[in-house]
């Protein structure tokens, strides 16, 4: 694969993913971890994405303030963000991880529902604390950099001791073998306690995530109750879906 078709993947992977891990991208493309190294640097020189230890981050992903056209699949989002508000009733708990699809449910949230929303996801809690009417809970703990939500033990016995009615969980990947997966070991952590704590689970993705993995998974297939994309429910791709008993929107 020549450089330019290595960094054109690499850039396509940390769009769709928000974050990449190295050796992950060695093992896809089939060279070095120093060659990998390399075409990130390069690509964080002309700003197209961010280094960090051990990966890359999607610039829309990692800054908040980025307008509408710089984040990838904006318009798929925004459809996803329409269907998932249709499932919020007045005087719910919701629990949500984070996200730039979450993000925009949270700015597509009509001005006079009334419920709970529970996240420690700062750039989501940034939305919903604008609402004029919904009341927010936050989970506290130590924030990673890199995914801007809370992680740790503190974080996860918290979500622990929650029963909420709906959690809404922004996927990186999602197949039916190995069910949600991502690419962060601590965030993985704080999604599978939400996981567990929720009456209904809901999955958030854009159609391109569907039938892809990340290394770790987060919870099996038959625990989602909801998927939404932006495809139509009677779409051929997600058929095997609503034949395992995943109701689709």
């Amino acid at each position: 694969m020549l450089k330019v078709e290595r960094q054109a993947f690499i850039l396509h992977q940390v769009n769709l993913h928000n974050k990449v891990l190295s050796t992950d991208l060695s093992k896809q493309i089939k060279v070095s971890d120093d060659t990998i190294r390399r075409d990130i640097q390069q690509l964080a020189d002309v700003g197209k994405i961010i280094k960090v230890h051990g990966g890359a981050l999607s610039p829309s992903f990692h800054n908040t303030h980025t307008s509408s056209n710089e984040v990838y699949a904006y318009n798929q989002k925004k459809i996803i963000a329409q269907k998932a508000i249709s499932l919020i009733k007045d005087g719910m708990f919701v629990l949500t991880t984070g996200g730039t699809t979450i993000i925009e449910m949270a700015r597509a949230l009509p001005p006079e529902l009334r419920a709970t929303f529970i996240s420690g996801s700062v750039p989501t809690l940034a939305e919903y604390i604008v609402h004029p009417n919904i009341d927010v809970i936050v989970i506290g703990d130590k924030v990673s950099k890199d995914s801007k939500i809370t992680v740790g033990s503190d974080a996860i016995s918290r979500i622990r001791e929650l029963k909420v009615d709906l959690c809404f969980l922004g996927a990186s990947a999602f197949n039916l073998e190995t069910g949600v997966s991502d690419n962060d070991w601590e965030v993985v952590q704080v999604k599978k306690a939400m996981v567990e704590s929720a009456e209904k689970l809901v999955c958030l993705t854009i159609a391109e995530k569907i039938n892809s993995r990340q290394p770790f998974q987060v919870c099996e297939s038959r625990k989602i109750h909801t998927l939404i994309t932006e495809l139509p429910a009677d779409d051929p791709v997600l058929e095997p879906y609503k034949r395992a008993g995943i109701k689709v929107l």
